[in-house]
């Protein structure tokens, strides 16, 4: 049986670890290297979440110094325009990178990097509002296209799995977009990481019950301690959910 994956984001803003709600707001929480240094969880993700709306390229030194730290899988993301971008990071440290503003500039990145790291290696993150457009630039612009038909251009174009980011419901803690994540889940068949409402334990328990889903993504609840990884963990496995303890 496969085991879900639970999941800590890392939002870098000027080599320091932020927290926002719906992608506003954004505060200041700690240094990515001794947070990144706590976590034991199925893998990290570490988001550069100002380097595409900034024009620049992503913090690598802030990320060799996280990679350095870790034993589990690292994604990440932030201004992955190019093939040099890919090989950039995955030289820093990272073991699979997550692409969003630049495939839609680009399609045809998703499938050049599949081709040349393996797909994989290559994760297509969506930042989604609840009318299911595509937003880029850390869900400042709406790009007007249909998430949902972009996943399945994602899908067929290489990508090995997606991140679906919702916007709507980012830091409120109300639980995450299952309906949207059920409506994606009906179009691809790669793994579904959910990003976006985890409040609490049982949040992670109804996210599992939706086919399709394969990891839920959490940042804030993790990073001040409201849910321990280790906790969770168990719980969802006196719940039947399989997870890697």
């Amino acid at each position: 049986m496969v085991t879900k994956r639970i999941i800590p984001c890392l939002d870098i803003r000027n080599g320091r670890v932020v927290k926002g709600v719906n992608f506003k707001g954004v505060q200041d929480v700690e240094d990515p290297v001794a947070l990144a240094r706590r976590y034991n969880a199925d893998e990290l993700v570490f988001y550069d979440i100002t380097a595409s709306v900034e024009g620049r390229g992503l913090f690598t030194d802030v990320l060799r110094d996280v990679a350095r730290q870790i034993f589990i899988p690292l994604t990440v993301g932030g201004a992955i325009n190019t093939l040099e971008d890919f090989d950039r990071v995955l030289k820093a440290g990272a073991d699979k990178v997550s692409v969003n503003s630049g495939a839609i500039k680009d399609p045809g990145l998703i499938g050049a990097a599949a081709k040349k790291y393996g797909d994989q290696c290559v994760v297509l993150s969506m930042d989604v509002d609840g009318k299911y457009h595509l937003f880029t630039k850390g869900g400042r612009e709406d790009t007007g296209l249909d998430a949902l038909e972009w996943a399945v251009r994602g899908e067929a174009g290489g990508a090995g799995e997606i991140v679906l980011n919702s916007i709507d419901t980012d830091g409120v803690k109300r639980g995450f977009d299952l309906e949207m994540l059920e409506a994606l889940s009906k179009r691809v068949s790669l793994p579904i990481i959910a990003s976006g409402g985890a409040g609490k334990m049982e949040d992670f328990k109804t996210l599992f019950t939706l086919p399709g889903v394969d990891a839920g993504l959490a940042a804030s609840i993790f990073h001040f301690g409201e849910v321990d990884i280790g906790n969770l963990k168990r719980y969802l496995t006196e719940n039947g959910v399989p997870v890697r303890l």
